[in-house]
């Protein structure tokens, strides 16, 4: 089992913030046999694909390189234009090949663990030259099993090589007595199907490497309890931090349910030690909602908004307790209150109107229907 510095078992699977870190540092599984697998791979198949444009091609290029007008024999700077005419020829040609590899390279490069590039990763580490340090990463797994991959791949290549040499040597000694064009052409494909045939070999070394970087790259990682305890600390914050935040919210809570309490219809009080601020909207409630709610200070802070801005108080101290006890804010009250809330509310409106219109003044109710479990005894 893997240790860290201070001699610690590292028994725990790595956190999602540990996998974070480690690929901001360039710390990512990479498999080069995938990507050695997929460049020569690719890249065969394209040589054999374009076999019949590089034919052409190369066929032209000869033909125009070769064939030198006498007049640019007797002057210096001809040969030099041909010159550069030729490479850019050559570069036009092998253009499309090379775009080809790169996709390839950068895709292969990618899919394993994704993009993750860091300035750190490319520090130049002086530990990276401690001979002892190097001969632990020779001797280590990791060690065991670069040596395994390099010993498969020198027999699955020189075999396959020697196979593909074996098969296909007719089909290069046929290429003597072909014309020049075609037998460019039948070259370019006979060694892409060999680079095929070869690197296709790659595939059961790939297959070995991709699994075990993956394995590797997670054992690395891991972590001992007590680093999981402190990233834990760090990640959720320490008590004091906490106990901060956690303020700062209930302040933003009671600021906002403040800001309620102008848009009530009622506030009902126990008088002074409870106070709940009700709304009520036909058209898009269903119930009368409790948009605020508070004992002792807050209740007067409520009553005090309340007062300010010309919001109903009624003194109902079983309704008020009820109220505070069953509901929270943002919700509607119990439907064991519906009848006990309608009444007050009928009263409200009307004083509403009398107080607009005049007429006859309403009475407050004074006993309102509050269900036997709804009820809160005067201590609580």
């Amino acid at each position: 089992m893997a240790e860290n510095k201070d001699g610690q078992e590292k028994s725990e699977q790595p956190t999602s913030k540990r996998i974070d870190d480690a690929k901001k540092k360039g710390q990512v599984a990479r498999s080069r046999e995938l990507n050695t697998m997929a460049i020569t791979l690719i890249g065969g198949i394209a040589m054999v694909s374009m076999s019949s444009h590089f034919g052409k091609s190369l066929f032209n290029l000869m033909t125009t390189s070769f064939t030198i007008p006498r007049a640019d024999i007797y002057e210096p700077m001809a040969m030099l234009r041909r010159l550069l005419v030729a490479v850019q020829d050559a570069l036009l040609m092998l253009a499309p090949f090379f775009m080809v590899v790169v996709v390839v390279a950068i895709l292969s490069s990618i899919a394993l663990g994704g993009i993750a590039f860091s300035g750190q990763a490319m520090t130049p580490k002086l530990s990276k030259l401690n001979p002892i340090s190097g001969m632990k990463r020779l001797f280590s797994i990791k060690g065991l099993i670069e040596l395994l991959k390099a010993m498969g791949k020198f027999f699955l290549i020189g075999g396959a090589t020697a196979i593909t040499l074996w098969v296909t040597l007719e089909d290069f000694i046929a290429l003597s007595s072909m014309e020049l064009d075609m037998a460019i052409s039948q070259l370019a494909s006979l060694i892409g199907w060999s680079f095929v045939l070869i690197s296709s070999t790659l595939i059961v070394i790939a297959l070995i490497d991709v699994p075990f970087q993956v394995w590797n790259h997670k054992r690395e990682l891991k972590m001992t309890k007590q680093e999981v305890k402190e990233e834990m600390k760090d990640t959720e914050g320490r008590p004091e931090v906490k106990g901060r935040i956690r303020s700062l919210q209930r302040e933003i809570a009671m600021r906002r349910m403040m800001e309620e309490v102008p848009k009530a219809d009622v506030i009902v009080t126990n008088p002074t030690h409870y106070a709940v601020a009700l709304r009520y909207d036909q058209g898009t409630m269903q119930a009368p909602k409790v948009v605020a709610k508070g004992k002792d200070l807050v209740a007067a802070n409520i009553r005090k908004v309340g007062s300010e801005h010309g919001v109903a108080l009624v003194e109902s101290p079983m309704l008020a307790r009820a109220i505070y006890f069953h509901s929270e804010v943002g919700e509607f009250i119990p439907v064991g209150l519906y009848l006990a809330v309608a009444k007050l509310l009928a009263y409200i409106f009307q004083l509403k109107v009398y107080r607009t219109d005049g007429g006859l003044k309403p009475q407050q109710p004074t006993e309102l229907p509050i269900p036997d479990e709804l009820q809160v005894p005067e201590s609580d």
